[in-house]
């Protein structure tokens, strides 16, 4: 019997929150630390999948935000010295934005600490249920469904 929707949902909710709960609150605290809103921390983690200088208003639609909520971020992580942002080469009107090296030294560590624990969770799989695991991931990744909706038309 094939699996629902809801079925592998459910699954996959239990999977990640377990997975990458370990270590999430303390990492949290960091943020929470700096008096960042999980909508400016969901911009730094935009910014730094992106590694390129963005328009605000391709920070909104990405995160899903208007353009003045999304300015409203930007200014704040700028004032933070979190965020640089500079005039578009090709149109003054338009302003880009990317990390600072302190943006990027939160954003990346945020990052590595999941990725640390991911590394520990493939090291204690058995041998068996790791390759059961690669080999059923691997044509997902091999695909377009996992590609983030603001990626989709760089």
């Amino acid at each position: 019997m094939a699996a629902t929707p809801d079925d592998l949902y459910l699954a996959l909710e239990e999977f990640i929150m377990r997975l990458l709960g370990v270590g999430e609150s303390e990492a949290l605290d960091k943020l929470v630390a700096m008096d960042l809103s999980f909508s400016q921390a969901r911009t730094l983690f935009m910014l730094a999948q992106h590694g390129k200088p963005v328009a605000i208003n391709e920070v909104a639609d990405c995160l899903r935000l208007s353009v003045a909520a999304a300015g409203r971020n930007v200014d704040r992580l700028v004032h933070q010295g979190l965020v640089e942002r500079r005039e578009d080469p090709k149109d003054r009107r338009v302003k880009r934005i990317s990390l600072s090296e302190a943006g990027r030294s939160i954003a990346l560590g945020h990052i590595d600490s999941h990725k640390d624990e991911l590394r520990a969770f493939a090291a204690r799989l058995s041998d068996t249920d790791r390759d059961r695991l690669f080999e059923s991931i691997k044509p997902i990744l091999a695909g377009d469904v996992l590609r983030a909706r603001c990626q989709e038309n760089p």
